[in-house]
C-alpha cells in the first residue's frame, strides 16, 4: 500500500515542506510542495504545522492533508489500472494540478485548466470539418479567441486560474458580473461568450474529461436583451435614392447603400459585387458567411445605378468608409427622427487608478441617421418584403435557416402591423361594412 508523509529538510528561518510518496520497493519519491513555514514549527509526529502567528497554520495543515488524500486517490483510481510510470515527474504533475499550477505538460494541463483547454480547442478548430464537410469559418474561430481573451482577463481580475471543474453556477454569476461591470459589455455580447463556454464544456464532456456539469443547467443561461434595431422604410429608401449628392464619394456610397438595401446581401457580399455577378438579368453571388449561392432579381433602382455607371457597379470602398459615409447620406436625406437604439460610443473608465477609454454600445435615444450602419441593408430588405411575398422566398435570399430566426430578425413594430391591417381593410372596403 502506498503511503505519503511530509517533512522539512532544513532548519533555517524559513523551511519548505516536502512530500514523500512511497510503496515498498516499487517507488520512493519526494518533492517540494512549495509551502514554507517558520523555524521549529513543524511536528514530525503530528505531521502538521504547530501554532504560529507567522503563517496561517490551520489552512496549511488542511491543505497538506487534502494533498495527501488527493495523491492517494489519483494513485488508487488511475494508476493501478493504467500503464503510468510512478516517478518524480508523475508526482510533480499531480501536485501541480492540486495546487492549480501548470505542469507544462499539455496532455495534463489541457484537461485541467479551462484556458489551456480552450486554446487546444481553437487549434483543433482550424482543421476541423463541420457536418457539411467544410472548414469552420475564420470569424467563428476569431470569436472563440475573443472568448478566451475575456476568460483570461477574468482570471487576471480574480487572480485565480480556472479549472474545468470550476465552471459552476458561481463561475457563471461572477463571470457575467465581471463582463457587465468591469468590461461594460451589453447582455447580447455577454450571451455570445457564455454560448461559447457552453460549447467548450460540452466538447470536453464528450471527451470524458472531468468537468463540472453545471453548464447543462437552465441557470447557466446566455444573457440577452431585446434590441431596437432600426430599418429603412420604402419611402425612406426612395428618398435616399432620389437625393442628389454633389460630392462624388457620397454619390458612390449612396449607390452601394441602395444596392445593399435592394439585394438583402451582407456588406461582405454586396461591396464585392462586380460585372461578373450579373447573369441573365439576375445578380448571382456565393455568400461569404454561409458559402451559399444566392440568385437575386435586379431591382429597378439597381438597374438605374448600373445604367448610370455604364453597366458597372460603383467604385470599391472599404467597409469602414461605407459605414461612415452612409450616416452622412442618411442625415442629408432627412432621417432625423428620434428613435431608441444602440451605437458604439467612447466611454472613459478608471482601471487601477488610471483613466482609460473603451468603446461600448450605449442604449438610448438617437437621431435615426446616427444608427444607420451596413446591417440596416439586409434587415430593411427582409422587413419591407415580409407579408408581401412568402417568407421562404425571403429566407432563401437572406440566408436565415428557420422561420423563428427570421421573425426575430425583421423589425416591424406592433403599430406597423396594425397599420398593415388597417390598409388591408381599406383596400378591400371592409372599414365601414355593417353586418
Amino acid at each position: 500500500m502506498a503511503t505519503g508523509k511530509f517533512r522539512i529538510k532544513t532548519n533555517n528561518d524559513w523551511n519548505t515542506i516536502f512530500y514523500r510518496f512511497k510503496q515498498g520497493k516499487k517507488f520512493d519519491i519526494e518533492i517540494s510542495t512549495g509551502i514554507q513555514i517558520p523555524k521549529d514549527r513543524w511536528s514530525v509526529a503530528k505531521q502538521s504545522v504547530l501554532a504560529t502567528i507567522d503563517v496561517n497554520y490551520k489552512d496549511i495543515n488542511n491543505k497538506i492533508k487534502e494533498l495527501d488524500t488527493h495523491i492517494q486517490k489519483v494513485y488508487s483510481n488511475n494508476v493501478l489500472t493504467s500503464e503510468e510510470i510512478i516517478n518524480s515527474k508523475w508526482l510533480k504533475e499531480k501536485l501541480s494540478v492540486f495546487f492549480n499550477r501548470e505542469t507544462m505538460n499539455p496532455d495534463v494541463d489541457d484537461t485541467v485548466f479551462f484556458t489551456n483547454y480552450i486554446n487546444s480547442f481553437i487549434i483543433e478548430s482550424r482543421t476541423k470539418k463541420t457536418r457539411k464537410n467544410t472548414l469552420i469559418k475564420n470569424r467563428t474561430i476569431q470569436h472563440y479567441q475573443t472568448t478566451l481573451n475575456k476568460i483570461t482577463a477574468f482570471e487576471e481580475h480574480t487572480g485565480k486560474r480556472i479549472r474545468l471543474q470550476n465552471i459552476t453556477i458561481d463561475f457563471h454569476t461572477n463571470f457575467i458580473e465581471f463582463l457587465e461591470k468591469e468590461q461594460q459589455l451589453n447582455p447580447n455580447t455577454i450571451g455570445g461568450y457564455v454560448d461559447d463556454i457552453k460549447l467548450f464544456c460540452s466538447n470536453a464532456d464528450k471527451k470524458n474529461i472531468e468537468i463540472s456539469k453545471d453548464f447543462k443547467l437552465s441557470e447557466f443561461y446566455c444573457p440577452s436583451n431585446k434590441t431596437n434595431d432600426i430599418y429603412l422604410k420604402e419611402e425612406e429608401i426612395n428618398t435616399i435614392f432620389n437625393k442628389e449628392f454633389e460630392q462624388d464619394y457620397l454619390d458612390n456610397a449612396r449607390d452601394w447603400l441602395i444596392i445593399g438595401l435592394r439585394t438583402g446581401l451582407r456588406i461582405s457580399d454586396f461591396l464585392k459585387l462586380s460585372k461578373k455577378n450579373l447573369i441573365d438579368g439576375f445578380i448571382e453571388k456565393q455568400t461569404v458567411k454561409t458559402d451559399f449561392p444566392v440568385i437575386i432579381p435586379i431591382h429597378y433602382q439597381v438597374k438605374n445605378i448600373l445604367s448610370k455607371r455604364d453597366g458597372e457597379f460603383p467604385r470599391m470602398i472599404s467597409d469602414q468608409k461605407f459605414n461612415v459615409y452612409i450616416k452622412k447620406i442618411a442625415e442629408i436625406s432627412g432621417l432625423n427622427e428620434i428613435v431608441e437604439g444602440a451605437k458604439t460610443n467612447k466611454i472613459e473608465i478608471i482601471k487601477d487608478g488610471i483613466k482609460e477609454n473603451i468603446h461600448r454600445k450605449v442604449f438610448k435615444n438617437y437621431f435615426k441617421y446616427e444608427l444607420v450602419t451596413s446591417h440596416i441593408c439586409r434587415r430593411s430588405f427582409a422587413t419591407n418584403l415580409y407579408g408581401k411575398i412568402d417568407t421562404l422566398t425571403i429566407m432563401k435570399i437572406t440566408g436565415h435557416k428557420t422561420e423563428t430566426q427570421f421573425l426575430a430578425y425583421i423589425k416591424i413594430t406592433p403599430k406597423e402591423y396594425a397599420e398593415k391591417l388597417k390598409a388591408y381593410w381599406k383596400k378591400n372596403n371592409l372599414e365601414d361594412t355593417i353586418l
